[in-house]
């Protein structure tokens, strides 16, 4: 569920550099494995994975402000300038009934499709878990890129645990609500991918085209590495999930807002795995990250 993902120019051995990174061990089958050193970065170090604090229903994702239930669609439409000003922009979520092991911790999949203009720019798989406090993690993300609705790849594909990957909470659980303090989003730093996030309010009420909402949870979120300093802000309705998107000094002006709630039949779920299952076997063949990990199931 990720609509905004800002790069770096920095190659990866500057890019450590200027965070201040550690290497702390090596993997036979990844290589180094680097972490940040707490207190270097603006996301701090309010988080930090491990799989001994996700039980086997890691996917059973019942967060208040962030429920996942499988054979469920959320549609949100808005605009976006991806390079040719301000046009139609739709996201559609799909939580499929498809799981994923990825760092010893069991995964639900997504299947997440980014339209322009209506035209598709982004199809991609995401993979969430919940840990034993509540709050909903990224494991990890593949991104198909297309123009003109044609693939033509998924260079910022990437999976916690793999190459110095680390996951991000996208949703703190109810005792994490409380502060105020920045937590880590997303920490990839072969494909120059670092988020960070933090509460920004609770208890205020948002309207969308779908419904009303009261007692929303607003998450900011933001990247160190972009030079233009943009913030999200996005709007968590209980009982729903992420209702709305805002841009805050954003060049790419990304709004999104709920219009519907899908509740797909099962001829409508099987088709959604199937074309996630289609996603996944491409990404198998085109990238050596993703090969590390276990087929969805």
């Amino acid at each position: 569920m990720r609509t905004h993902r800002p790069r770096s120019s920095f190659p990866p051995v500057i890019l450590a550099t200027l965070l201040g990174l550690v290497w702390v061990g090596c993997d036979e089958t990844t290589g180094p494995v680097a972490t940040i050193s707490p207190g270097l970065t603006e996301c701090g170090g309010s988080n930090v994975f491990d799989r001994r604090d996700f039980s086997p229903a890691s996917t059973m994702i019942d967060n208040r402000w962030m429920p996942l239930i499988p054979g469920t669609a959320f549609i949100l439409d808005g605009v976006a300038n991806r390079g040719g000003g301000l046009l139609p922009h739709r996201v559609i979520f799909t939580v499929t009934n498809l799981t994923k092991d990825i760092g010893g911790v069991n995964t639900v999949v997504l299947w997440d499709r980014d339209y322009t203009d209506g035209h598709l720019q982004e199809a991609e798989l995401a993979f969430f878990a919940q840990d034993d406090e509540g709050s909903v993690w990224v494991m990890g993300e593949y991104p198909e890129e297309y123009e003109n609705d044609v693939f033509i790849g998924a260079p910022s594909t990437w999976i916690a645990t793999y190459s110095g990957a680390d996951a991000g909470i996208i949703l703190p659980g109810r005792k994490k609500l409380e502060s105020t303090s920045p937590f880590l989003q997303g920490w990839a730093p072969d494909v120059n991918f670092l988020d960070c996030g933090r509460v920004f309010s609770r208890g205020g009420t948002v309207c969308v085209p779908y419904s009303c909402y009261e007692n929303a949870v607003v998450i900011d979120e933001w990247s160190p590495l972009d030079v233009a300093a943009a913030h999200q802000r996005k709007y968590y309705a209980p009982g729903v999930g992420n209702v709305s998107i805002g841009a805050v000094d954003d060049p790419e002006g990304e709004t999104l807002v709920l219009v519907n709630i899908l509740r797909l039949t099962p001829e409508e779920l099987a088709e959604a795995r199937k074309e996630t299952l289609k996603l996944e076997a491409r990404a198998y063949e085109i990238n050596d990250v993703y090969r590390h990990t276990a087929p969805c199931r």
